[in-house]
């Protein structure tokens, strides 16, 4: 299998739900959700891709940078590159019905720990989805990070129960999904959370916990006032909120604010390893990415997930070396152009 096979065959999968684009940049399926698409006119989704486009890079190649390390330490481990599968759950609701959650998401699983990184699995109002990401990450030792939606937190920190007991890596909540009101359709409401709350569910254990859903420096300082492990810098995908700004033209603001004190992860948008490496110059330490592993987990299965993820890091080591960065500490504002 190329890399064409898999676009072709996860065209043929998505069932008309997604065209799988040439550029994965929301102007297609505007409004489709269901679907791939952005909430309302898709601009959170198009600004997400946008914020990252208009940074440009400063080309450096008088340097003695000929070998990159694109590794980094992690929730205590070693990751093989600055890139983990977002969570994404709903897949046989979303996106055409012809996949299954467990058919989507054991190949990212597998695909990721195969290749040095992790996948993060996520919950909905059907209980059943998040017991299959359970018992899925249980079959891989444990090997991701469970998101959770901000439902009470009693019943949230019963969800932290079951990601400790399968050896989850880590724990979190996508705030950023406090306004899917079709959630409470199911007598499950979501709210957003007060900072005594956030408190409360990093207390309930010793798993790192990771804060979805930061688009602003006030909020980035509440988070760290919770004692989270991390943040992410996002909007869930343009997929609850219409008209805010992309990602990637705030990340740089929250970072300075954060000032190394939790991790910051930023998804939305990010489709190559140069898009990684501009997020990690605006100061992220790490990268979430959705839509693009379901493209190529419905498209390839594992060997498509893998294939992606070698295709990213190709692409990231490439940018270090013509931007003279050796390792990953290295990439900071000077790469980008007017900085």
């Amino acid at each position: 299998m190329d890399y064409q096979d898999m676009l072709k065959e996860a065209r043929r999968k998505f069932n008309g739900t997604c065209r799988v684009c040439r550029v994965c940049d929301g102007v297609a399926c505007r409004g489709e959700v269901p679907g791939m698409g952005g909430k309302g006119t898709g601009s959170t989704f198009i600004e997400n891709v946008k914020a990252i486009d208009k940074i440009k890079l400063n080309m450096r190649v008088i340097h003695d940078v000929d070998k990159v390390d694109t590794s980094l330490e992690l929730f205590g481990r070693k990751l093989s590159l600055p890139v983990m599968a977002a969570p994404i759950t709903g897949t046989s609701l979303n996106m055409g019905g012809l996949v299954t959650e467990k058919e989507y998401i054991v190949p990212v699983v597998e695909g990721c720990k195969n290749k040095g990184t992790l996948a993060m699995v996520g919950d909905t109002a059907i209980d059943q989805f998040l017991l299959d990401n359970l018992e899925v990450l249980d079959n891989n030792g444990g090997e991701g990070i469970v998101f959770i939606k901000p439902w009470e937190n009693d019943n949230v920190i019963k969800k932290i129960r079951e990601a400790e007991k399968v050896g989850a890596v880590a724990v979190g909540v996508d705030i950023d999904a406090c306004g899917l009101v079709t959630l409470s359709l199911h007598g499950k409401p979501v709210k957003a959370k007060t900072v005594d709350e956030i408190k409360e569910l990093v207390q309930s254990t010793e798993l790192p916990f990771i804060l979805k859903g930061i688009m602003t420096p006030d909020e980035a300082e509440k988070a760290v006032e919770a004692g989270v492990y991390g943040i992410v810098v996002s909007n869930h995908g343009g997929r609850v909120q219409d008209y805010t700004p992309g990602t990637a033209d705030v990340l740089e603001d929250i970072a300075k604010v954060v000032n190394k004190r939790i991790k910051v992860f930023v998804d939305g948008g990010i489709r190559t390893g140069v898009d990684v490496l501009k997020m990690i110059a605006l100061g992220a330490d790490a990268c979430l990415i959705g839509r693009p592993f379901v493209t190529a987990s419905f498209g390839g299965e594992v060997e498509g997930v893998e294939m992606y993820i070698d295709r990213l890091k190709s692409e990231l080591e490439g940018s270090m070396i013509l931007t003279g960065c050796k390792n990953l500490e290295s990439i900071d504002s000077r790469v980008i152009y007017g900085r």
